[in-house]
């Protein structure tokens, strides 16, 4: 394998992990704020058929008025998507902060529900072509060596996926309201002593976060697996809340999180095709055996013990880096009386 080949694979790792990375950063942003939302994908599924089917209707209704480009339809598929993503999200925010209800119950329930929803309206159009996001490489940046092809010969949804990382890093932990969003996700009675609206918070980073869960199983339809089909990307939405854990609750190492699982995916298939006697279901396990083995090392004895042996400054990055602590208020309800 020469270095063009490498440079083309961690391009594709990229892109392939653009729609997970959205996920688990719009997770990431409910769970900061004290909610669970099990519904991830049940919600991405419907998402996904939802963002299709509207740029396919708006692309047919553009084209009889004489308008030509999948521009608008593929924008209005990633709205559509992104409010189905909301409203999933909200209704489990509903039921638990109104109703009192268990937040894990309704998110389980929620994606069953919603990923019947989507087979069941898809169903005309499975295997259909459709409109996609337009491939837009970045004039110079394309040609940096290396970094170029891999980071900016994309289109702009993965752009925009590596954009929003960064901004919801920044925002958590660079800026008063991402101070309020980790408080009411860890000491809520603290926030609310302080004046702050705790429970209209939560709605409101639990409707950002699902909004970003609707995009991604959009960009999976309209940009990396285009079209719909019966199951389009069932799983995925598991594995983004395994990400989330394995992440830390911390949208940087989400990202990198969602890399690794499509680094694996990209390297059992570069093992299949150099063992192809190998059963093909053992490489599809390989993602699964890595992603565990890293959550049990995460939380063992024996990777404490590694850090301790670092010299100091190294002790301190090491112990931060691998800081892995769920909010304090997770999945707690709280009551403003």
């Amino acid at each position: 394998m020469n270095d063009a080949q490498i440079i083309k694979i961690m391009a594709s790792i990229i892109a392939q992990s653009a729609p997970l990375m959205l996920a688990v950063t719009g997770e990431t942003i409910t769970e900061r704020g004290g909610v669970i939302n099990l519904s991830l994908d049940g919600t991405m599924l419907l998402s996904a058929m939802t963002g299709f089917v509207v740029a396919l209707q708006s692309s047919l209704m553009l084209q009889g008025m004489g308008i030509e480009g999948n521009t608008l339809p593929v924008l209005f598929g990633f709205m559509a998507a992104a409010l189905v993503g909301m409203f999933a999200a909200l209704l489990v925010a509903w039921g638990s902060i109104k109703l009192r209800q268990d937040q894990v119950a309704i998110g389980f329930v929620l994606t069953l529900l919603l990923a019947n929803m989507a087979n069941f309206l898809g169903q005309n159009y499975t295997s259909i072509p459709g409109p996609s996001v337009k491939y837009m490489p970045i004039p110079l940046l394309k040609d940096l060596p290396i970094v170029g092809p891999i980071f900016f010969n994309h289109n702009l949804a993965i752009y925009l996926t590596l954009l929003v990382v960064g901004v919801v890093w920044w925002w958590t932990y660079k800026t008063q309201p991402g101070l309020q969003l980790r408080g009411v996700g860890d000491r809520p009675e603290s926030a609310f002593a302080r004046g702050i609206k705790v429970n209209r918070l939560r709605y409101i980073y639990t409707a950002i976060g699902g909004a970003l869960v609707g995009i991604g199983g959009a960009t999976y339809s309209l940009s990396i697996k285009i079209g719909w089909s019966d199951n389009h990307i069932l799983g995925i939405g598991w594995i983004a809340l395994a990400i989330v854990i394995f992440g830390g609750w911390h949208p940087i190492r989400g990202a990198f999180g969602a890399i690794l699982y499509g680094a694996t995916k990209a390297l059992a298939t570069e093992l299949q095709k150099t063992f192809p006697e190998v059963p093909v279901v053992l490489f599809n396990s390989l993602q699964w055996f890595l992603m565990l083995g890293v959550l049990l090392l995460a939380g063992s004895k024996g990777l404490q013990q590694l850090v301790d042996v670092a010299p100091k400054p190294i002790q301190r990055s090491l112990a931060r880096s691998l800081r892995v602590a769920a909010p304090q208020a997770l999945g707690k309800v709280f009551t403003e009386d």
